[in-house]
């Protein structure tokens, strides 16, 4: 059950897989506050492939996406980790809970990238399909498109009024 709350809490953002702040002080039983503070004292372990924050467009976005309200907003936009990040906050937070969420956090990133590398292959493989495959079936479409129009043509042909010289029975 941790591992798909945590997977609920992973974001895409900046073409990174992230999780923000307050949701890693919520798995770590602390308050955001603390945690950002410890980040902030550790400020060199955190480059920007680890850690950013969040811009107000990009908050905005996210709060769009949650339906979330403005009463207890935050005063500072939210830290973004990346999954180097979360493993980073391990160090910096040095308590066993942080060290035990760490753990089911790391796994959680590992199954999405795993998820994700197999879907990229399913998906390589069904254009791979569809590409060999679509000639085929474009030529029956081509066919039955054909024949139908075909038998239309027919139909229409025959029903029309015929115009013209009369060559059988014509009396002068």
């Amino acid at each position: 059950m941790l591992l798909q709350q945590i997977q609920s809490k992973i974001f895409e953002l900046r073409g990174y897989k992230v999780m923000l702040d307050s949701d890693l002080a919520t798995l770590y039983e602390t308050e955001t506050k603390r945690l950002k503070e410890a980040v902030k004292r550790n400020i060199n372990r955190f480059p920007p492939d680890f850690m950013f924050e969040l811009n107000s467009s990009e908050f905005q976005s996210l709060r769009t996406q949650f339906a979330s309200s403005n009463r207890g907003g935050t005063r500072y936009m939210p830290f973004a980790f990346t999954e180097q990040g979360v493993a980073m906050l391990a160090s910096v937070l040095n308590s066993v809970k942080a060290i035990e969420i760490n753990i089911q956090i790391v796994r959680a990133f590992v199954y999405l990238r795993q998820y994700a590398l197999t879907h990229s292959d399913l998906t390589t493989k069904l254009k791979e399909l569809e590409s060999r495959y679509n000639k085929q079936f474009n030529d029956v479409y081509e066919a039955l498109n054909y024949l139908l129009n075909k038998d239309k043509l027919l139909t229409e042909q025959r029903q029309r009024k015929s115009i013209g010289y009369k060559t059988a029975g014509n009396n002068l």
